[in-house]
């Protein structure tokens, strides 16, 4: 009796190996890790905020503003639950992104503001603050183009056959994933200008092709 039960769990093992499962399995645990660390850096950004908020406010108190904006988006980052769940499901991705980046466009601004103030951009904490915020953009690039990568394997592996038999039958589905966050405006072809009268640039016309050379004016 226990070795028709150890045939049968070699049996169904293998089975399961052989459509995917343990790739499916690999491919998730990829996915939370790489997903983790974009949170981290989400965090180490939003911890960053307060100290820097407060530095510009000592030099630029009536850039009221600008210092609302970034305290209120960082406020509603923080009530967006960044759950494990949150990946599974495209529209609590979708709004937890769109908050990310309406606190990188107000972190933008609030940094922009200290060109117009040469006390606060000399003043040696607002570097520090400023320089490690920098560099957790970097950080936070590098993270999701990881998770972007994770979760491309992960939807491949759930959505090619016979994996995908797998995946509908233990319930897994695809990820959501980041996109561009911008993407009507970069699909919009530009408008180049060259005077101030606002005129968009007309392409040159094009130059009427030059006659052959007569050999007989050329002394040939």
């Amino acid at each position: 009796m226990r070795l028709k039960l150890l045939a049968l769990l070699v049996l169904v093992t293998g089975l399961l190996s052989g459509c995917g499962y343990n790739q499916i399995q690999t491919t998730d645990e990829q996915v939370n890790a790489a997903w983790s660390e974009v949170l981290n850096q989400y965090k180490r950004r939003a911890d960053l905020i307060p100290n820097l908020v407060q530095i510009v406010q000592g030099y630029a108190s009536h850039e009221k503003e600008v210092l609302t904006r970034v305290t209120e988006a960082r406020s509603n980052v923080a009530g967006i639950k960044a759950t494990p769940e949150l990946i599974n499901d495209p529209d609590a991705f979708a709004k937890f992104q769109a908050a990310q980046s309406q606190l990188s466009g107000a972190l933008s601004r609030l940094l922009a503001v200290a060109e117009n103030y040469p006390n606060l951009k000399a003043d040696a904490n607002f570097r520090d603050l400023q320089a490690q915020v920098e560099g957790t953009e970097n950080r936070i690039t590098v993270a999701r183009n990881r998770y972007i990568k994770a979760v491309q394997d992960y939807n491949v592996t759930v959505r090619v056959f016979p994996s995908n038999l797998t995946a509908m039958l233990f319930g897994y589905k695809t990820k959501a994933n980041f996109t561009v966050e911008d993407e009507k405006a970069i699909s919009a072809p530009p408008a180049i200008k060259f005077d101030s009268g606002g005129k968009t640039a007309q392409p040159a016309p094009a130059e009427a092709p030059k006659p052959a050379p007569d050999p007989l004016k050329q002394g040939y």
